[in-house]
């Protein structure tokens, strides 16, 4: 018996787009579009033509990239926005049109009829243009459904090619979305989708209800971004479909953690790390029993294998981390440790756990450069440092550092001496690696008035994401050692895995 088919409609660069505080330029615009493709979603909406001459430009960068998937804007019942459109050479517009009273009579200020009307005038005028039409009810989960049967039937008559029904801001709970959708496709003849919005944390449960009930494709955001609460995550709706029913997508889903990491970078929207799928604890292990029993069958605590979804399993040492988990990490790095030696880092991460101390990748790796005696001198050498601050003058640092008998000298400004310290950091290190810094926060300080300040920051080469910490009492100096602590960590640990390979 072949599976059913379900098409993905990704909305990241609309819907997505609309996560206040996000405005994607027309070159980021593009990346996602071309790694989107890259993942296997069947549509792409690439933004709302009519918004600017900024988003028309990034629309047309994609539309014109060739991709295999179909590239649609955002359209509202105006020949306006189809014209919009139609000036990007998209494939194909998303045609909403208000269904609930409160939008048709508070919002538009227009009888139903009227509304319906300027529906059908749209579609008309779409399909003239050469344009696929998927007709999109908005807020649908609060219409009367009579109107919402007829508008949609009188699209299709029409030669609208699809209809959306949307829960715009999440009305409806999964049994109702599946009643809604069951009646609806008793009388359609055309695909169906579905549009969910998470403000009651159901986004995906109710895009899965949809499909049950008879919907054929889903939109959805990668890592569920969006306005309010966000929308459906793409992530959570295609395995879910996949595991738990007799459904396929054409949703490449090793490359599902690429790019949801390339989104989490471009819209500075960070993922919380116990995120579904996507997370940073979504396959990570430190409580003892449950790693050995991971190590021992991943099943065991694990519902699927990290490497289908592009993630990889990750061991975090702390108060929790049983030996197996310490001699296996060592197996894996190739480090030959004696019983002595394991039961030393053993107490070593037990004591930093007691004490409420985070065991990063940084600690981690001082431990067993401290007990197993290996010697890794700094790939990257802080030379100099210089910042200059006060009432009058612009916070500037300039920072000197050695990188394989190079110097590399920048300069960066900022808001405070701080900032503009973890500026010049970013820039000298830009020039020698793809380092990023994700996160920054100070996790400690002691008392008194030599008080020593523990900066902790989270940086990434592209493939893995580390803790690093530097302590100091200039908070200036801390911040400057913890950023090249993890620079010289990922640095190194790229060299071990070439060697190895």
């Amino acid at each position: 018996m072949t599976s059913e088919k379900v098409k993905i409609l990704d909305t990241t660069l609309r819907d997505g787009e609309q996560t206040p505080g996000v405005a994607l330029s027309a070159e980021e615009k593009l990346e996602i579009a071309k790694n989107l493709d890259k993942l296997g979603v069947d549509m792409i909406e690439a933004g709302s033509a009519i918004t600017s001459e900024g988003e028309r430009e990034g629309i047309k960068k994609v539309t014109n990239e060739e991709l295999d998937a179909e590239i649609s804007s955002f359209s509202r019942a105006k020949t306006s926005d189809i014209d919009s459109a139609l000036e990007c050479d998209v494939e194909a517009v998303h045609l909403v049109v208000p269904t609930s009273d409160l939008h048709i009579k508070k919002k538009l200020e227009k009888s139903p009829e009227e509304v319906k009307e300027l529906g059908l005038e749209a579609i008309r005028y779409a399909l003239d243009h050469g344009l696929t039409v998927e007709l999109s009810a908005e807020d649908a989960t609060r219409a009367d459904r009579g109107f919402l049967k007829d508008l949609i039937q009188a699209g299709i008559d029409e030669g609208a090619q699809r209809v959306a029904i949307c829960d715009t801001v999440s009305k409806m709970m999964p049994e109702q979305i599946f009643d809604l959708f069951s009646e609806i496709s008793e009388d359609v003849d055309v695909p169906i989708a579905t549009h969910c919005h998470d403000d009651f944390g159901v986004g995906t449960a109710n895009s899965i209800f949809a499909v049950r009930a008879g919907a054929e494709e889903v939109h959805a955001t990668i890592n569920g971004i969006g306005e309010r609460a966000g929308n459906a995550a793409l992530e959570e709706v295609v395995l879910s479909l996949e595991e738990f029913y007799d459904y396929e997508t054409n949703i490449n889903k090793n490359e599902i953690y690429n790019i949801s990491k390339i989104v989490e970078e471009t819209t500075s929207i960070p993922i919380s790390p116990n995120k579904a799928i996507i997370g940073d604890n979504a396959f990570a292990h430190e409580a003892g029993i449950h790693a050995d029993g991971v190590l021992s069958e991943s099943e065991t605590y694990e519902p699927l294998k990290p490497e289908k979804v592009g993630q990889k399993r990750k061991m975090i040492f702390g108060k929790h981390t049983g030996k197996h988990a310490i001699e296996n990490e060592l197996e894996r790095k190739g480090l030959d440790a004696s019983d002595e030696e394991i039961e030393e880092i053993f107490e070593r991460i037990k004591d930093l756990g007691d004490r409420g101390k985070l065991v990063t990748d940084s600690e981690w790796s001082a431990i067993l450069d401290e007990v197993i005696g290996r010697d890794l001198e700094d790939l990257v050498e802080l030379e100099e440092l210089t910042v200059t601050s006060g009432d009058t003058v612009t916070p500037t640092a300039s920072i000197k550092i050695k990188y394989e008998s190079e110097s590399f000298i920048e300069a960066g400004v900022g808001v405070g001496p701080v900032d503009a310290t973890i500026n010049a950091v970013r820039k000298v290190v830009s020039g020698i690696s793809n380092i990023k810094l994700i996160d920054y926060h100070v996790d400690a300080i002691s008392g008194g008035t030599d008080a020593m300040v523990d900066v902790v920051v989270k940086l990434t080469d592209g493939k893995r994401i580390i803790d690093s910490r530097g302590s100091d009492e200039d908070i200036i100096k801390a911040s400057a050692k913890a950023m090249l602590n993890g620079v010289n960590r990922l640095l190194w640990d790229k060299k071990f895995s070439e060697e190895e390979e």
